[in-house]
């Protein structure tokens, strides 16, 4: 994952204009094939207290102002995201430290193998000690033999990490600022589609500048069915909801698709005016919960049904 995270063709994050001394460096902006105006940035600096001289962790505030097209590609108006960020020599460290916690909390740990003190069999001697000229052996299932047990193999184990949850928060929200370089907002297209249709959604991807053989993220507050089922044949493109939002899409996404509820959403999760916990936080937490005990009732189950079938 270390790996994957350095590499500049995998993770686009790492080539955005905030880590680089000028936007111009940035190889995804200069190639951008939209037609419109630019985006602007205003950064402002937030001291964490009172005395800013005395403060040492900084966190910026991105204003971007991101183009809305409507569903014919055409700019019909503007709209800022304001978004909490990192300062740039702390924001690598950040963003990596959130991802690999997400990476490494998927990771199940159930691989188990047997020692030799659990593999069935090999309670009898083989053959006596001596008198038959071969070497001594007390059982067939030494890990010498095949069918014996395994030294130092794996056994289940839980690779969760803790990350506070304000550093996770920013790492989210510094991971979006930096994907506003190729950010666009697009008007809400639910109703626009009747039925589903792939062709439909590629065409209307094109309309507003997107290569549907680039990898895309679109956010979208409330997806219907239409639109769903016309978007999950398109293999580079992913389509969240702030539920589903997570930093590893993020990353992969050259480009980021928002509608105004999305914005909005964002805004106002975080933004430089979020102030603490809402009910979407706790609602989210309360599924995190459910989520963690359902795999473990799931991995309960599996372990019971492997000792059935032996």
């Amino acid at each position: 994952m270390a790996m994957s995270a350095t590499s500049s063709s995998t993770i686009s994050f790492f080539s955005s204009s905030i880590f680089l001394t000028s936007p111009s460096q940035n190889s995804k902006f200069l190639s951008t094939s939209l037609k419109f105006t630019s985006m602007k940035t205003t950064t402002k600096t937030i001291f964490h207290s009172q005395n800013p001289a005395s403060s040492k962790t900084l966190i910026r505030s991105e204003l971007a102002t991101l183009p809305i097209l409507s569903f014919d590609g055409e700019k019909i108006g503007e709209t800022s995201l304001d978004l909490k960020s990192a300062p740039p020599e702390t924001a690598r460290a950040v963003v990596h430290r959130g991802i690999i916690t997400d990476q490494q909390n998927k990771r199940r740990g159930t691989a188990s193998t047997l020692t030799r003190g659990e593999v069935r069999g090999g309670g009898k001697k083989p053959y006596p000690q001596k008198k038959t000229g071969r070497a001594r052996r007390g059982s067939q299932r030494t890990p010498l033999r095949p069918g014996g047990g395994v030294v130092f193999g794996p056994k289940p184990k839980d690779w969760s990490i803790k990350i506070n949850r304000k550093e996770k928060r920013l790492a989210i929200s510094t991971a979006l600022s930096s994907a506003t370089v190729n950010a666009i907002v697009v008007e809400d297209f639910s109703d626009k589609f009747d039925k589903p249709k792939t062709k439909e959604f590629i065409e209307a991807m094109k309309r507003w500048g997107i290569d549907p053989k680039e990898k895309s993220m679109f956010l979208l507050t409330e997806v219907s069915d239409n639109v769903k089922l016309s978007s999950r044949n398109i293999g580079t493109l992913k389509l969240l909801t702030p539920r589903t939002l997570n930093l590893f899409d993020i990353l992969n996404s050259d480009k980021l698709v928002l509608t105004q509820p999305s914005v909005d959403y964002l805004n106002k999760m975080y933004g430089i005016d979020y102030e603490g916990e809402t009910e979407d936080d706790e609602d989210y937490e309360e599924e995190e919960e459910e989520d963690e005990e359902e795999e473990a009732v799931e991995g309960g189950e599996a372990d019971d049904t492997s000792n059935v079938a032996e």
